[in-house]
């Protein structure tokens, strides 16, 4: 039977032990893709990408994978009898695709993909994701799969000035 299950996106980040030559060449690679319009990426560079997201981690190499894990466990409760699990954009495991792919492995039959970044404008939650979301569609067409992006930035400017202390002499 199948299950439903939500994606939470994050940016991912270099661990800050990772040799700077890697990510130096892994960027390099990348920008010479995507200049020369090339969809996959090439064996070294495959290779780059692998060795970065699964580079070992800790709190300290790497706070914002366990700041995203955090906010994760606080969106669990909150999402029901979802699955709910994380996935980089890069530099980090699992990447979205497969995060995808390992999903529908298991048996889901719906998945929302929902994203940290909040404003538009940025390459990866305003392009990339959408593009992966399509191929995926076309990959997994049994499975509903669905990217809850861009916003309503009424709710995001209610929830930023939610902490903002109340103004000085307010009562």
């Amino acid at each position: 039977m199948g299950f439903e299950a939500v994606i939470l996106v994050g940016h991912g980040g270099v661990p800050s032990d990772a040799p700077g030559q890697l990510i130096s060449e892994l960027k390099g690679l990348e920008a010479a893709r995507r200049a020369r319009g090339a969809p996959e990426m090439d064996e070294r560079e495959a290779e780059l990408d692998r060795t970065i997201r699964t580079w070992p981690r800790t709190k300290e190499t790497d706070p914002y994978k366990y700041g995203l894990e955090a906010v994760l466990e606080e969106l669990r409760p909150r999402l029901g009898e979802r699955r709910v699990i994380e996935a980089y954009n890069e530099f980090c495991a699992p990447s979205v695709e497969d995060a995808i792919a390992g999903l529908v492995a298991e048996g889901a039959t719906h998945i929302t993909l929902l994203t940290t970044m909040f404003t538009r404008g940025g390459s990866h939650a305003e392009f990339e994701i959408p593009e992966l979301v399509k191929l995926a569609c076309k990959q997994y067409p049994g499975v509903a799969i669905e990217y809850v992006w861009p916003f309503d930035l009424t709710r995001v400017a209610d929830f930023l000035a939610s902490h903002v202390p109340p103004a000085l002499g307010s009562n």
